[in-house]
């Protein structure tokens, strides 16, 4: 699979990825340790990247957008975890979400349980902004 690991976690996360075989990038990689959210979203696109972060923006991207990539995978609490735990996590459930990413979705990891949702997440009709 192909990732961009945003700036909310460490390239460790990133480099664990690559030894396991994945093709990973983090925004370090690119110079954008600074950019926005927005830059980073797009770059992924681009790159046909899946986002894995633990910034909750990239969701309302997704949802302002109206796309089905790039997908995203939000690990919740990540602050919690060091880089090598959040390494085991994503490798741990990577096989079961793998065509759901492909297909375009946003994967949270929580604590406890995973949530998948398909992209793309449409704003609801007659909402004001």
């Amino acid at each position: 699979m192909r990732f961009l690991v945003d700036n909310s976690l460490s390239p460790l996360v990133a480099n664990g990825l690559r030894r396991a075989g994945h093709n990973v990038a983090h925004v370090r990689d690119y110079g954008m340790q600074t950019a926005g959210d927005t830059s980073i979203f797009h770059r992924a696109k681009r790159g046909r990247r899946t986002i894995v972060a633990a910034d909750t923006d990239f969701g309302a991207l997704l949802a302002l957008h109206e796309t089905r990539h790039p997908s995203v995978i939000l690990l919740r609490r990540a602050s919690q975890r060091r880089p090598a735990e959040q390494v085991r996590l994503l490798l741990a459930n990577l096989p079961g979400v793998e065509k759901a990413l492909a297909e375009g979705s946003a994967v949270v990891f929580e604590q406890s349980r995973l949530r998948i949702r398909p992209l793309p997440i449409k704003r609801a009709v007659g909402r004001s902004r």
